[in-house]
């Protein structure tokens, strides 16, 4: 095959990289996926020495990647998601300057072994394809930091993915597998600070995990582990007390025989001491996990009667846009203490890169409920019709809005002399193609969130805020929306539960006067101060319906938040 097509065949979108001399190019949806159709991949792509960002995903058509891929010597984040590729061309070894590797949702079985040529990876996504195992030498990857494996059929993950070269890495993310071990010398990476094996088959957590000096946070639930009190932790998610437990119960085993015999003495000295106090601990633990069992609790509010409960009309112009949405109310968060509203910002943005696939496949919002009056209508408009005030800025239509982002998003480029950008821009292609925008409106008319790029002001989160409501969207199906916001509740009942955690002390001073002469029905400041300190959720059904109020979606319905979390406990 040629590597480059006469000019008159070539795609308008690689014709224009070219005569441009880009460095970044993204080539996405319904409309590239056509043209592969016709005629498959302009090989002409291949041209573009300069490009250090090429992206081309949500392709069904698009099976395979040819090998003169490895003419892109300049290339250093490479996303090829959401295709339907069969393989991973042996070529892509050539890439020596590759960081970013995201070949997640696609249907591949195997990877290549010359992977490992690439010296400079440093973040690995292949979650959500059908890999049975991954290729050795992945050690040679020296500055990996983090790898993803999700949601694949991985039964052992390879041993020199545990090697001291691997230095830099510090995220391991493979769960939903069918992995039944986990290695000891897990111990030897040095940096790492988050791991997560959940749903798999593991039945022993080795003691020397504890070792791991910045681990922060490890997720190890839905493994039928054979010590049951461990697992009791596992599903609690306690990660400090998971690895005290398992620091306690085998400090130091496995790193050979010439320093388990350097720790003899001191190890039979330890165990004496723990002999005797053994008892003790043990009870206190217990206490302290039944009481962490007790800390997550979500009640779901079903509301029976249609007239009284929260409704979003859908109208029917988004179906060619963005056609499913789910909401719900939750009451009882508090993001008054501390840094809490900044954890549940992150964790908004973690979940949108992961669950949510870098918002590809779904859009979490969240609005301060009391600042907003239904019913809310859910529709889409045109660009220049659409007008909105964004998070921080003044009031502007929707193409005013992207053309600003856009503006900006190649200032911040210019300005730290790279191609790819970064933050709210980063999602500005996700609307190319659509004549009309996505937005959910409420009875003012007022647009409070213009779904997958940003909410607006009048929404926007508080510490005071107390009931909450929570949108998802996406234009996948409705169980994608379901799945995200089920994660989203859990997120939020742990961050709640941490909050309490904190132990931080309310008092009158730090009531905020929108809190005390807020017209929600709060009640006072004392009942106010009484809630922060409790974990409790209720999740209160939100339904969806046409323009003619036939329903179309009740959220949480019997089937939904039927979550595997031990420590929460669901409410109906």
């Amino acid at each position: 095959m040629a590597a480059a097509k006469c000019s008159e065949d070539q795609w308008i979108e690689i014709q224009k990289a070219a005569s441009e001399k880009r460095r970044e190019l993204v080539l996405q949806g319904p409309s590239i996926d056509k043209k592969i159709v016709s005629g498959g991949l302009d090989v002409s792509i291949y041209s573009l020495s300069l490009l250090n960002y090429l992206e081309i995903s949500q392709c069904a058509n698009l099976t395979k990647v040819h090998p003169e891929i490895a003419n892109l010597i300049n290339l250093q984040s490479l996303i090829l998601c959401r295709n339907k590729l069969c393989s991973v061309p042996e070529a892509i070894g050539n890439l020596k300057s590759l960081k970013v590797l995201d070949v997640s949702v696609n249907d591949l079985t195997c990877l290549p072994v010359e992977l490992s040529h690439l010296s400079e990876l440093n973040t690995l996504n292949v979650s959500c394809n059908r890999i049975r195992s991954l290729p050795d030498g992945l050690s040679k990857c020296v500055k990996l930091v983090s790898i993803n494996v999700s949601k694949n059929e991985i039964s052992n993950l390879p041993e020199d993915l545990f090697s001291s070269d691997l230095e830099h890495l510090s995220t391991i993310i493979a769960s939903e597998n069918a992995i039944e071990e986990l290695s000891g010398n897990i111990y030897a990476l040095s940096a790492l600070k988050n791991v997560d094996l959940s749903n798999n088959k593991i039945t022993e957590i080795p003691f020397d995990l504890a070792d791991c000096s910045k681990l922060k946070e490890v997720n190890f639930r839905g493994n039928k582990l054979k010590d049951k009190r461990l697992e009791k932790m596992v599903n609690g998610c306690q990660t400090k007390s998971i690895l005290d437990y398992l620091r306690a119960g085998g400090r130091g085993k496995g790193r050979g025989k010439q320093q388990e015999a350097s720790a003899k003495d001191e190890n039979t000295k330890d165990k004496r001491r723990k002999k005797r106090s053994d008892k003790h601990q043990k009870n206190k633990e217990e206490d302290e996990e039944l009481d962490d069992l007790n800390q997550m609790v979500v009640k779901v509010l079903q509301v029976h009667d249609s007239d009284a409960a929260f409704t979003i009309k859908v109208a029917p112009q988004v179906k060619d846009v963005r056609p499913y949405i789910v909401c719900c109310i939750v009451k009882g968060m508090n993001l008054k203490q501390g840094n809490a509203l900044k954890r549940f910002l992150m964790a908004q943005i973690k979940l949108h890169d992961e669950i949510c696939e870098k918002r590809t496949s779904a859009t979490i919002a969240t609005h301060d409920l009391h600042r907003l009056k239904g019913p809310l209508l859910y529709d889409a408009r045109s660009p220049r019709t659409l007008k909105l005030v964004p998070l921080s800025r003044k009031e502007m239509n929707a193409t005013e809005l992207l053309r600003q982002l856009q503006f900006e998003a190649e200032e911040q480029r210019k300005h730290k002399k790279r191609q790819n950008v970064s933050g709210l821009h980063k999602y500005l292609q996700l609307l190319d193609g659509k004549e009309n925008y996505p937005c959910l409106v409420d009875a003012e008319d007022d647009v409070i969130s213009f779904p997958p790029i940003t909410n607006t002001e009048k929404t926007k989160m508080r510490k005071s805020t107390r009931e909450l409501l929570l949108e998802v969207t996406s234009a996948i199906n409705l169980q994608t929306c379901k799945d995200v916001m089920d994660a989203l509740i859990v997120k939020m009942a742990e961050l709640n539960k941490a909050t309490l955690e904190l132990k931080e002390e309310i008092v009158p001073e730090d009531v905020e006067p929108d809190l005390v002469h807020s017209e929600q029905p709060l009640g006072t400041v004392s009942e106010a101060m009484n809630d922060a300190v409790s974990s409790e959720l209720v999740v209160q059904q939100v339904r969806v319906v046409d323009l003619e109020g036939n329903l179309r979606v009740v959220y949480p319905s019997k089937t939904d938040l039927n979550v595997t979390v031990s420590n929460l406990t669901v409410i109906r």
